[in-house]
């Protein structure tokens, strides 16, 4: 999350020669960036990849391999940095979506996260051959970790939240008569 924050897109944009900043921008403007940066999207990379990795034989595949070991780490690094990005990273994204969207998909994200640690916990549903005390500090982790990094992704949202100033009657009014 600290990643996200550091704005690093932001840096990029600044320090590179026009040019470059141009195709920077020119790829943060694409179709699948544009798909992939949006709440909805990062939240079923991250979160939905939780589900289908603990409840299929996926786990224990990546797990045989020490190569889909690292794949698996890599994944959720940069699918939890996009989630950041897309909840409240500071660098620009086009076609982000307004705040109460955003901390909507930040309350499945808890919802879902706090649901499959459980499960993990109490061997539901999972298919993770590991020892049972194993399992379950992880579950733990999983649920209390994912707590303090969720509410800590929260405050940096509402942190930076300016909401918007709707104009009512007296404003207008306001507008109007210094005209």
């Amino acid at each position: 999350m600290a990643l996200v924050l550091a704005a690093p897109v932001t840096l990029a944009l600044r320090a590179l020669p026009p040019a470059g900043a141009r195709r920077i921008t020119a790829v943060l403007h694409s179709p699948p960036v544009r798909w992939a940066a949006h709440p909805v999207s990062a939240l079923l990379l991250s979160t939905g990849s939780l589900a289908v990795l603990y409840f299929t034989p996926l786990y224990n595949t990546a797990m045989s391999h020490p190569a889909g070991h690292w794949l698996m780490a890599a994944h959720f690094l940069f699918s939890g940095c996009l989630f950041a990005h897309a909840i409240a990273g500071p660098d620009p994204a086009p076609g982000r979506p307004g705040v109460p969207a955003r901390l909507t998909c930040l309350g499945v994200a808890i919802a879902a996260h706090a649901l499959i640690a459980q499960a993990l916990y109490g061997g539901f549903f999972t298919d993770v051959h590991a020892p049972i005390d194993q399992v379950r500090r992880g579950a733990e982790i999983m649920y209390y970790g994912g707590d303090i990094a969720e509410l800590l992704l929260a405050a940096a949202l509402v942190t930076t939240w300016r909401p918007e100033r709707r104009r009512g009657p007296r404003a207008r009014s306001r507008t109007v008569a210094s005209l």
